[in-house]
């Protein structure tokens, strides 16, 4: 019990585990996983559902949890050395889940399974496990099998370059501006590029390519040169515009060709069909469809945003040709004047402690629930602990019953990798060993500013999206009632629905309601003004026509990519036909967002970035439902939040999630709520 990888008595020893201990612990829980695998596959053992779970998925179970530690430091806390031992790690553990995915033996047992024996829990679980034996090459045999598992492991190998290539690149880059140059830029942002920079023993302003220095350069810095200096960095990160080292042109290719082969031997014309079958969309062609559907709705209102920005650019910046790295610039601008406030205004009142504050408050209120500081051992100082807890009516007697428990790991810094994400550490579960309930824990984790001079942290009001956007991926997670491990919380829900929590929580903060009881200005302490309030609602759809054709872009190509072209060839060519159908702003020939497009070369989301707009229409649709029963004073209802609760966030992926949007509206799905609320109607 020396290495802390293999204590599973409670939370996982994030402060303790080295790289020295990856090697050992991930030997010894690879070889416990191999002997439960031959235990339930001997022709004697019983296919019962239970008899193998208390046997293989216990064993699997603990095996996860310890990788899973493993690949979030690796996340958080990058250093070479536990780079390495990851690495190392990594094609033994890979081996393993595609072995366990693609063995027959196991197969058999799973499909002697009575599904009459089984409650309506373990009879989704069971139905999700034979489809995925079976797009995990069960059915392959000889050279088919073994080429299958060799490609999954040389994929988890790719992945995990491009991701690396990605966070080395961006942190490899670094220019020290002068005080002239950030003329524009917001005061936090200039301080906390000068600290860095001291931080470095040079002189001037620290800029870098995380969002947080990134961002505002873009957006407020008067220099143009300055914005064209950042912005070719940043578009060229990871490619063959940039250090060799770093560029992920090759990898891409590899990705490519070793998916369209997987797809071939699986029975399949392309990956991107692969993708559609545990999800809700039922082709790449109804995927397509969808997304030039929407495209064409919204082109109209970003046609109208770019001539908006020519003219204003034009008359008021004396910019006649705007360059790409200008449009971010000319926006914020114009978004000034049009609506007379910026984001650097709002960003005073949006201070992380307040913000959390309102975040734990409409959680508490809407799901019935309390969050509370807890304690747990961390990688980084800075990270905070919490659990959830419930009051529970027994008889005469009320009860305290711990519900889920969640780490907050809110700043940006070296080695961690960008963007923000949920992940979970474990799962609710009734463990089939023991008999007791394991409950739920997630990892919410962004990339903010820190705070400068002894103030806390600024948030944007995009940061305070974000937040509650993971939140609602965490909710989904650590409120399920479901005691199935492989249905419950986010597990088993289809892909292409499992953003649907997550986006439904950013309607909050555009409620009043919500929003007064998160603001306190940094200086003053005072809430943000109704009238600032106001200003930001009028704003709220500004450009929203030229943000859906960006995510339809990123979605059009991603699918594509994974149907119609030919891995052989360069795949620029077609994100420039992709941009040339759906781009309003044509960006330059040097830009390269494929060779950082992360979700769909290390993120899961291949032929499933398209996800997030059809998540969009399911969670605009479902939040219609708050909007129709909000009291007078613009609260929303209790009642409406538990039935959200108990159709949604409780049901997990126990059932299609077409049915439980089905229990919770009463109806399909509709688009109309969606095109109102960035509107778009």
């Amino acid at each position: 019990m020396s290495n802390p990888l293999l204590d599973f008595t409670d939370l996982p020893l994030f402060d303790q585990v080295q790289p020295h201990h990856v090697a050992p612990a991930m030997e010894t829980l690879l070889a416990a996983a191999d002997q439960a695998l031959e235990k339930v596959t001997q022709p004697d053992f019983p296919s019962r559902w239970n008899d193998i779970a208390t046997v293989l998925d216990t064993a699997t179970e603990e095996l996860g949890r310890a990788w899973g530690v493993v690949s979030h430091l690796n996340s958080v806390a990058d250093t070479p050395e536990l780079r390495a031992a990851y690495n190392e790690a990594l094609p033994k553990v890979t081996d393993f889940w595609t072995r366990l995915g693609s063995d027959e033996r196991l197969y058999a047992k799973y499909k002697a399974i009575d599904p009459a024996t089984l409650n309506p829990e373990q009879r989704q679980a069971h139905k999700n496990a034979v489809r995925n034996f079976v797009l995990g090459g069960a059915e392959l045999t000889g050279a088919a099998k073994e080429r299958f598992a060799a490609i999954q492991e040389r994929q988890a190998e790719l992945s995990q370059k491009f991701s690396e290539n990605a966070l080395d690149a961006t942190d490899s880059f670094a220019y020290y501006a002068t005080g002239a140059e950030l003329a524009g830029m917001p005061e936090d942002v200039v301080q906390a590029a000068r600290t860095a920079a001291e931080a470095d023993g040079k002189e001037g302003y620290k800029l870098t390519l995380k969002m947080p220095s990134y961002l505002p350069a873009m957006q407020f810095a008067h220099s143009s040169a300055l914005r064209e200096r950042m912005y070719r960095a940043y578009v060229t990160r990871a490619s063959d515009q940039g250090d060799p080292k770093f560029d992920n042109s090759g990898l891409i290719r590899e990705i490519l060709a070793l998916r369209q082969e997987e797809a071939h031997l699986l029975g399949f014309a392309n990956f991107g069909e692969v993708s559609v079958v545990p999800k809700m969309a039922s082709s790449p062609q109804e995927v397509v469809a969808f997304l030039r559907d929407l495209g064409k709705r919204a082109r109209p209102y970003a046609e109208k945003d770019v001539a908006d920005m020519r003219a204003f650019a034009a008359e008021k910046l004396g910019l006649k040709d705007p360059q790409a790295w200008d449009w971010s610039y000319i926006g914020e601008k114009l978004k000034e004047e049009r609506y007379a406030f910026s984001e650097q205004e709002v960003k005073q009142y949006f201070t992380a402690p307040k913000v959390l504050a309102g975040l734990f408050k409409i959680v508490e209120t809407l799901f019935e629930v309390t969050i509370r500081r807890d304690v747990a051992p961390v990688w980084n100082a800075g990270v905070e602990f919490y659990r959830i807890e419930r009051e529970r009516r027994d008889g005469e007697r009320m009860s305290t019953e711990l519900v889920g428990q969640f780490y907050l790991d809110p700043s940006a810094r070296t080695g961690k990798r960008g963007g923000a994400w949920m992940d979970d550490v474990r799962a609710r579960w009734l463990r089939p060993d023991t008999g007791r309930l394991q409950t739920p824990i997630a990892h919410l984790v962004c990339n903010f500013a820190d705070g400068v001079d002894g103030k806390p942290p600024l948030l944007t009001h995009d940061d305070v999206t974000t937040l509650f956007h993971e939140s609602g991926h965490g909710l989904h997670h650590m409120l399920t009632q479901v005691n199935e491990r492989d249905v419950s919380g986010i597990s088993g829900v289809e892909w292409d629905a499992v953003e649907l929590p997550s986006q439904f929580m950013e309607n909050f903060c555009w409620e009043w309601s919500v929003l007064r009881h998160m603001t306190a200005h940094v200086e003053t302490g005072a809430p943000l003004p109704s009238e600032l309030f106001d200003k930001m609602l009028a704003a709220k759809n500004f450009q929203s026509g030229l943000q859906t054709l960006r995510q339809i872009e990123f979605a059009l190509f991603d699918m594509l990519l994974h149907t119609e072209h030919d891995p052989a060839q360069d795949f620029m060519p077609l994100l420039a036909k992709v941009r040339e159908e759906v781009a309003v702003i044509q960006p330059p020939p040097f830009s390269r967002t494929a060779h950082t497009f992360s979700h769909i070369f290390a993120g899961g989301y291949a032929a499933g970035y398209y996800s997030y707009k059809w998540a969009e229409v399911l969670s605009a649709d479902a939040y219609a439902a708050f909007e129709e029963t909000a009291g007078k004073d613009g609260l929303p209802s209790i009642e409406t939040g538990r039935k959200y609760r108990q159709a949604i966030l409780e049901a997990g992926g126990s059932r299609p999630a077409i049915e439980s949007f089905k229990a919770f509206r009463g109806r399909e799905p509709s688009l109309d709520a969606l095109l109102r609320h960035q509107g778009m109607a």
